[in-house]
């Protein structure tokens, strides 16, 4: 009885759709513009159907046609944001919300076990990813506005933050051959079958715990996932950094595992940034080095590792540098010796650990390491997953703006690509 009921209903609220919808028919004189500086005369009347959150509506409206651009246009379609499309902004938002937590298929079966909408897993893929794309570009356009100074965020609402993180990490996501091609790889053959998506999670810290740990802002996290190289990327993890008010936060924090590129973007973008190397990779490097020398050091290897940790864990590089370098290694293990030396030379400055934990500040990148895993890994790396890059893209950033809560403020206007309005510093 309640999805015989739910049925009646939605073909009600169908109806009632329609009749809304009929009480303009989109005629906007003889002539009307058809967005490229023409006028476009009116033809006829047509039918569309649209598929709505109450299921099929039909809707007349008035269709004109360019003669310069040799193209047809109903103006209605754009102002119910249905131009070349087939979904209502209400069902492709419903729609792209379910696609983004599961897979297609999944998303498919709740669409339809859950609103009473029967749509096709393809139709599914396709709006999801077209709605990702939207979003980037929205994301795109905003970030692109803040860099140039045409949209300035407001500040944090008091009490402003006292630091603001900015977490970098990388993961790869598998891929369709076309997406690949050329690229380099691990596999045998060369090949690649991975992409990088590059992530940042940003969030801040304001207070420490009875300990002395320090405890992150309930709710502040934000997120980003692009495919791009490390210069775009930068550029919207820089603009992101703007609206969450780095420019007003005492004290920023940069954390990433080591990786070139992210010091490069630090230095570059973020030069007063306090530069942190994650403390977990920093040790597995310890005990790959341990491990390298395991047969040198005989049974002493565990007490070795544990001064070397303990070295480490004090901030002391240079103690753990020359430890490392009393190695007696030769040939090719020396040189392996001396490139797992250079990853703590080249990062000392960044390893202060027992200096960072008196400021109270996080020494550990697990934030954007369990982002890599639960907003990346969850929905785009599960088992005979297979992506092109703008797909792979609109899910990532449809699964980065609900993670950030904020699918309401991309939403807002979901025909257009232009900032919105609102533009804020607080996390939501």
């Amino acid at each position: 009885m309640e999805l015989a009921i739910r049925t009646a209903m939605l073909k009600l609220g169908g109806r009632l759709l329609e009749g809304l919808l009929d009480i303009d028919d989109g005629h906007r004189g003889p002539r009307a513009g058809c967005g490229s500086g023409h006028d476009a005369e009116f033809v006829s009347y047509r039918d569309k159907t649209i598929d709505t959150v109450v299921g099929p509506v039909r809707m007349r409206r008035a269709w004109y046609h360019c003669a310069a651009c040799r193209h047809g246009l109903a103006p209605r379609d754009d102002e119910l944001a249905v131009t070349s499309a087939s979904l209502s902004p209400g069902l492709a938002r419903m729609t792209a919300r379910a696609a983004a937590a599961v897979p297609f298929a999944r998303a498919a079966g709740l669409l339809a076990e859950l609103a009473g909408i029967q749509l096709t897993v393809k139709r599914i893929e396709r709006s999801a990813e077209a709605a990702g794309t939207m979003a980037a570009a929205v994301l795109a356009a905003e970030s692109a506005a803040i860099r140039a100074r045409r949209v300035i965020p407001a500040p944090p609402p008091a009490p402003v933050p006292d630091m603001l993180y900015i977490a970098v990490d990388g993961t790869g996501v598998p891929m369709v051959p076309a997406a690949t091609r050329d690229r380099a790889g691990k596999a045998e053959d060369g090949r690649a079958r991975t992409r990088e998506v590059k992530m940042a999670c940003l969030f801040t810290q304001t207070t420490t715990d009875d300990d002395g740990f320090p405890v992150r802002d309930p709710g502040s996290a934000t997120y980003l996932a692009t495919f791009d190289p490390a210069e775009p990327f930068g550029q919207l993890v820089s603009a992101e950094a703007r609206r969450r008010g780095s420019e007003h936060i005492r004290q920023l924090v940069m954390l990433g595992d080591g990786a070139v590129w992210i010091w490069n973007l630090a230095d570059e973008l973020f030069p007063a940034a306090t530069q942190i190397v994650d403390l977990y990779h920093a040790r597995e490097h310890v005990h790959e080095l341990a491990n390298l020398a395991a047969r040198l050091l005989a049974g002493h290897r565990d007490d070795w590792l544990a001064e070397r940790l303990e070295e480490l864990d004090a901030g002391d590089i240079p103690a753990l540098l020359a430890a490392g370098r009393d190695l007696r290694f030769t040939g090719s293990l020396a040189r392996e010796r001396d490139k797992a030396l250079h990853y703590f030379d080249a990062n000392a400055h960044r390893m202060r650990y027992r200096h960072f934990r008196t400021l109270g500040m996080f020494i550990g990148s697990g934030t954007v390491e369990a982002a890599c895993k639960s907003v990346i890994g969850q929905r785009l790396k599960l088992s005979g997953m297979r992506w092109n890059i703008p797909g792979a893209t609109g899910i990532a950033t449809l699964r980065c703006q609900e993670a950030s809560n904020r699918w309401e403020q991309i939403w807002q206007r979901p025909h257009s690509q232009t900032p919105p309005a609102n533009l804020t510093a607080h996390a939501s």
